[in-house]
């Protein structure tokens, strides 16, 4: 059975926040908040964790995983970044939107698309995922949490509890999140393509 952690949304407690880290750091496979329902997330590079999340979403190694990052320089070690992509990140981050760009070789190869060599980006604007990166101090790998034959996110803590609960080694409850999943956008060329629309605004990648 995971453990449960209620952590206030706004202020979040620094006693969780490092206990919830030592678990990551010891291969654990966390359920989290983000700004666009809850992620499963599990330390960067770790295999079993990986695997365990693969299992879980029922997905194959075509899946874009995504980094979860502090901030753009953070994003700019682990995928090619250059000025005109620089601007439109600046301009979108924190938020609602995943970006797929290409990696760096600081992305583990078993994160990467298989024929792509891309990756997933994302800054959330939500204080308990702030929180968690900056007690780890480095990306965390993470997909989105929607069930195997839906298509929404899970948003309350309390469900995940019910239906992963015996899977998970951490559910973090920080209250109720938002329904929509985040906005994809291809920026590897441009003009930016739109893989799917989600709670992110996307007028402003549109030619």
């Amino acid at each position: 059975m995971s453990q449960f952690f209620q952590i206030h949304p706004d202020n979040p407690q620094k006693r969780l926040i490092d206990q919830a880290i030592q678990i990551i750091r010891g291969g654990g496979v966390v359920a989290y908040p983000t700004d666009s329902g809850y992620a499963l997330g599990c330390h960067l590079g770790d295999k079993k964790a990986i695997e365990k999340i693969k299992w879980l979403r029922s997905l194959d190694d075509k899946h874009n995983f995504t980094l979860i990052c502090s901030d753009l320089s953070e994003i700019g070690t682990y995928a090619k970044v250059d000025n005109t992509v620089f601007r439109l990140l600046k301009a979108h981050t924190p938020g609602a939107y995943t970006f797929i760009l290409d990696a760096t070789t600081e992305v583990p190869r078993l994160l990467l698309h298989p024929k792509r060599r891309s990756i997933g980006v994302r800054v959330p604007d939500h204080q308990i995922t702030r929180a968690l990166l900056g007690a780890l101090g480095e990306p965390l790998m993470s997909v989105t949490l929607i069930p195997v034959g839906e298509e929404l996110p899970m948003t309350d803590a309390e469900e995940i509890r019910e239906r992963f609960g015996n899977d998970l080694d951490l559910i973090i409850d920080g209250g109720a999140c938002h329904l929509e999943p985040t906005s994809v956008i291809d920026l590897r060329d441009l003009p930016p393509t739109i893989l799917r629309e989600g709670r992110g605004d996307v007028r402003p990648f549109q030619a």
